[in-house]
């Protein structure tokens, strides 16, 4: 079969999230057409995965503004702009009705298997760019396909691929044989199964961001609960403690991320979590139906009943080995891009606006973006992925002037370290300068003034939200 023009074909986009849904929206306010592959079975499948979790962006940063004007002719009304959405809304009540005004421009249950030029593997140099890109496709009936694009955008996001407890990226030792007591997600403590999983039980939670925050702040509740009484939290930290562990508290533009980190701070200073410093997991051990951390020094904390990895994510390359990629090697990150995010440097609020110049790869018309452009950097606000894609489109559809203007402001301050980062303690934290962190066991005693209840707050990392 030959490779038909390219002019004439859609744009690929991957994954019916929020940014890829607003890429389309973008490709059909320009007259170009768009084709979004999702691997899930409704438009936002990885969002619905963390529906019991709340944003900690109002429902005005998290609505792309060309994919509002696509929905005004439903009749669709934009949700009161100040309130936070949980996951489940954001799917419901946003990125559905939006799916659904895209109408068969949207494909659920289409895995995309690999990305190349067609007729052209990585190696080749002759008359690549004049080629289409071919996308292949895996069905959920097991029927693979071949779909032709004139560009492709990638928004598949990091939701499937977690990091692990392993402090040095790689799973810890027995963590895979110990799969039936660990998750890598925030548990929904509502769902009564979910929830008698961890009442009254001992539980690690690894991790230092806003997920990690969002557990902490949980199962605080549940063990003020009738039901939950014995529940208890141990915060497993690879670094030490300092002014930034809970974020930026009262001083964060975004008021609930603030108020995310001072309800874990409570969680802590009143008992219901100890914080565990500068433990570096390198093997979980079975005792009977308990778990036993080993950290690299040989330290073993007292057993636990179930483990929360909370540590980040990363980003699948592997279905894009056939495309030239530049990629930051620490980061993962397109090379231009991984300056202006790497959390050693920035949090949240000081990225500066970037677009299709930063997230251009030595493959002309392939862009990565959303959570995926930002590699392992847990940075990444929606209101980003939004500005990434208008520019992209804009650079697509050959609008320089456009796709070149920056158009966002982000809010500042809030601290979104995720796993390995800030790894090196404040100067006030160690005599040495260079040392890591003692390893210690911290109570707080005092109760801390929270800024809204835990199960008031708004969740949820930087990533997504």
């Amino acid at each position: 079969m030959n490779a038909p023009a390219t002019a004439q074909l859609p744009v690929i986009v991957i994954g019916a999230g929020p940014t890829g849904l607003a890429a389309a929206a973008h490709l059909v306010e320009r007259g170009i057409e768009p084709l979004v592959l999702e691997a899930g079975p409704a438009a936002g499948a990885a969002v619905r995965e963390w529906s019991h979790v709340r944003l900690f962006s109002t429902w005005g940063e998290v609505v792309d503004p060309a994919a509002e004007k696509l929905l005004a002719p439903t009749g669709w009304t934009r949700p009161d702009p100040g309130s936070y959405p949980s996951g489940g809304d954001w799917a419901e009540r946003y990125l559905q009705p939006l799916a659904d005004a895209l109408g068969e421009r949207v494909r659920t249950g289409a895995r995309v298997t690999g990305v190349s030029r067609a007729g052209r593997d990585r190696i080749v140099d002759a008359e690549r760019e004049q080629q289409p890109f071919v996308v292949h496709v895996t069905r959920t009936d097991g029927r693979e396909e071949r779909l032709f694009a004139r560009a492709v955008i990638d928004a598949s996001g990091t939701w499937t691929t977690p990091g692990p407890a392993g402090a040095g990226g790689l799973p810890a030792l027995g963590e895979r044989a110990a799969a039936d007591h660990v998750t890598y997600r925030v548990p929904d403590l509502k769902d009564p199964a979910v929830r008698a999983r961890y009442a009254g039980r001992r539980t690690a939670v690894i991790g230092s961001g806003a997920s990690a925050f969002t557990a902490l702040a949980y199962l605080a509740d549940l063990a003020k609960a009738d039901d939950g009484t014995g529940t208890k939290a141990v915060w497993i930290l690879r670094r030490g403690l300092s002014g930034s562990t809970f974020g930026g508290g009262e001083a964060d533009q975004l008021p609930a991320r603030g108020a995310l980190g001072l309800a874990a701070k409570a969680a802590v200073d009143e008992g219901y979590a100890d914080a565990v410093t500068g433990f570096r997991t390198e093997a979980i051990e079975r005792d009977g139906e308990r778990l036993v951390l080993v950290a690299e020094d040989g330290r073993r904390l007292d057993a636990v009943d179930e483990v929360i990895v909370l540590t980040g994510f990363r980003p699948d390359l592997s279905f894009l080995s056939e495309i030239r990629l530049g990629l930051d090697e620490r980061l993962q990150a397109p090379v231009a891009l991984a300056p202006l995010i790497d959390p050693n440097q920035h949090s949240c609020g000081t990225v500066y606006p970037h677009g299709h110049r930063e997230l251009a790869h030595p493959e002309p018309g392939v862009y990565l973006v959303g959570m995926k452009s930002y590699g392992r950097a847990p940075t990444f606000l929606a209101m980003t992925g939004y500005e990434q894609v208008r520019s992209v489109v804009a650079a697509i559809a050959g609008d320089l002037e456009a796709a070149d203007r920056v158009e966002l402001t982000l809010p500042e301050t809030g601290v979104c370290g995720g796993a390995g980062l800030f790894d090196a303690p404040d100067a006030a934290e160690t005599e040495g300068g260079c040392c890591a962190p003692a390893p210690q066991l911290v109570q707080f005693g005092a109760p801390a003034t929270v800024g809204a209840a835990a199960d008031e707050a708004p969740a949820g990392g930087c990533c997504g939200s």
